[in-house]
């Protein structure tokens, strides 16, 4: 059976469209944005979720800088994602979710400003 590959939107590598993860810059999502509180696509640029109202663009832990809310900075190239303390589930998280949007368990630390090292 025929499969087809697409390109991954942060590196441009052709991977099979039902790809979990970008094998050559290991993005999470190679085939477009999701919202890091309700899962739901969403694109570069837009200011806030359509479905959520969640901002979409943040100011980065490290450098400060505004950013998107995609899996790493736009100015620093830093991830902005944490894993999951749940040891079921240890799916990347964003940086400010209070909750994990896998298992709906609470993180124990979220990750802010003040907080990350």
């Amino acid at each position: 059976m025929a499969t087809y590959k697409q390109p991954c939107i942060h590196c441009d590598t052709m991977i099979d469209r039902d790809a979990r993860i970008c094998i050559n810059c290991l993005s999470r999502n190679p085939f477009g944005y999701h919202c890091p509180t309700c899962m739901k696509p969403i694109e570069k640029g837009q200011v806030a979720c359509s479905n959520c109202t969640r901002v979409l663009y943040v100011n980065c832990p490290i450098c400060g800088a505004q950013t998107f809310v995609g899996e790493r900075c736009d100015a620093c190239k830093v991830s902005l994602l944490v894993q999951c303390s749940n040891p079921r589930c240890e799916q990347m998280q964003f940086f400010q979710n209070e909750k994990c949007t896998a298992c709906g368990k609470k993180l124990k630390d979220p990750v802010n400003k003040d907080k990350r090292r």
